[in-house]
């Protein structure tokens, strides 16, 4: 049995990521999606609960044929063991999924088998242009999975980033 990992911050979770995580199911046996920075939430970069994405997450991937685990991991701000505290936080697993050039260095010094899926249009697919959308009012639910739209209306998510975005 083959299990692999993929971490992002899913502020939100978008079509990007739903396109590598498709593509993941088909070469392992499990997923394991690790939600990174999953203290972090009502602020401008950082949105979201962990739980909130979590669910994003789950009602997005229901479809997928491949089992997944969901595991916020939060931040320890120790590059150096940061890979060991992630595999001290999900299941065991044998190969990691991500473009992130720092993710990619911290697991290969680990000795951790690393793949580097091909982004999915990372211009108009990435959480800083979604909720740059968001603010400015424009539409956004074109770059999200529908579950995550419905998500993101069920929370009041847009109506959040936008009180956070004021200013006193």
């Amino acid at each position: 049995m083959s299990r692999g990992f993929y971490i992002g911050r899913f502020q939100p979770y978008h079509n990007g990521h739903q396109f590598v995580l498709e593509r993941i199911a088909h070469w392992t046996d499990e997923i394991v999606i690790g939600v990174g920075s999953a203290q972090l939430s009502h602020t401008l970069d950082n949105p979201f609960t962990a739980g909130e994405r979590v669910l994003m997450i789950t009602r997005a991937l229901e479809h997928l044929d491949c089992p997944f685990y969901v595991i916020p991991i939060e931040d320890i701000r120790r590059n150096a063991i940061w890979a060991a505290h992630v595999r001290s936080m999900t299941p065991p697993f044998d190969t990691v999924y991500s473009s992130n050039p720092l993710v990619v260095q911290l697991f290969a010094e680990a000795n951790v088998e690393v793949q580097s899926p091909g982004m999915y249009e990372r211009h108009t697919h990435s959480g800083t242009a979604i909720r740059r959308l968001m603010l400015e009012g424009k539409p956004w639910e074109h770059l999200v999975p529908p579950a995550v739209v419905d998500v993101i209306r069920e929370i009041r998510g847009v109506e959040r980033l936008r009180q956070i975005a004021g200013s006193d």
